[in-house]
């Protein structure tokens, strides 16, 4: 099963995470999501679907029914061959008035791109594609080395249709290792466009991306994200906080259909509805979570119809 495939592309990870205890806890409120604050969220998770879907699908806008959900979508730049770099596309939205990034996640039968999600050593951001980052900031080299193939040809797009659409908004998705390469985009795109960009980053059961400091550069640089967790998938709580990662703000947890929470803060939670204590570790998660439903969506390559 595609599952099972899914499971060891990340055993490495989640072994490492399975008997780690978070420490250094805080407590802190959650709030509920109300049903149209959920139902906002479909229009990007059916981009991030729709991002597992073939590129010779994407550039004419035919990907089944992740398509058909955002029917007026425009893509003007689709690339990437889903092993050696990932599926991505860029484009504009009438509807949302905003271009639209979206990075393909893990294909588990696809190597390059397994290896890519179990590379877990950490390094220093390009200074060149991130201008100002401070030396303590440290990322997943794997996921910094496939956002670097990709990240000078989608800024080029998104400051051209920026351009010709007379827009500034952008919203980045992407699921699984697409959220780790959205999350890389959110901050790279706000350090190079202009200041008046109102940039958005929503990605879907994302792993852990880099260091405390790097969590705490997209809390200030980009307030607007969300990372939703599905129930209980075992990826986002992968690598380990033991390990020196860190999640940013904006966590959204679903525990069950139409019903989540909004869960404030780091990735530093007490509360049992929040993923770190939901899922303390792998032995009590789920992998088929990490494929949906999101809200009534699946994501993932066998869902690209």
């Amino acid at each position: 099963m595609r599952s099972a495939a899914i499971l060891s592309s990340i055993i490495l990870l989640a072994l490492k995470t399975a008997f780690a205890i978070p420490t250094n806890l805080q407590g802190r409120s959650v709030t509920a999501l109300s049903s149209s604050e959920l139902s906002g969220f479909a229009p990007f998770t059916q981009f991030a679907r729709a991002a597992y879907c073939p590129t010779s699908k994407l550039q004419n806008w035919s990907c089944g029914d992740a398509c058909k959900a955002n029917s007026d979508f425009q893509p003007t730049l689709v690339g990437g061959d889903g092993n050696a770099v990932q599926i991505f596309f860029v484009g504009f939205s009438p509807s949302q008035n905003s271009i639209i990034v979206a990075h393909e996640g893990t294909d588990p039968t696809q190597l390059l791109s397994d290896l890519t999600d179990i590379d877990i050593l950490m390094g220093n951001l390009d200074s060149t594609l991130f201008p100002g980052v401070s030396s303590s900031v440290q990322v997943h080299e794997g996921f910094r080395d496939e956002h670097a193939k990709t990240a000078t040809t989608i800024l080029a797009e998104v400051k051209r249709l920026m351009s010709v659409k007379n827009t500034k908004n952008v919203a980045i998705v992407g699921h699984s290792l697409g959220g780790a390469l959205s999350e890389l985009d959110s901050l790279f795109l706000t350090l190079n466009l202009p200041s008046s960009t109102s940039i958005k980053a929503i990605t879907y059961g994302t792993p852990r991306v880099g260091n405390p400091d790097f969590a705490q550069l997209i809390d200030s640089k980009v307030p607007n994200f969300k990372r939703i967790n599905n129930e209980d998938d075992i990826v986002p709580i992968v690598p380990g906080r033991f390990l020196g990662f860190a999640h940013p703000h904006g966590e959204v947890h679903i525990l069950s259909p139409g019903n989540a929470v909004s869960c404030p803060g780091d990735d530093d939670a007490t509360d049992p509805q929040c993923q770190i204590q939901s899922v303390p570790n792998v032995l009590v998660g789920n992998i088929l979570n990490h494929l949906g439903p999101y809200e009534g969506i699946n994501i993932g390559t066998i869902f690209c119809t």
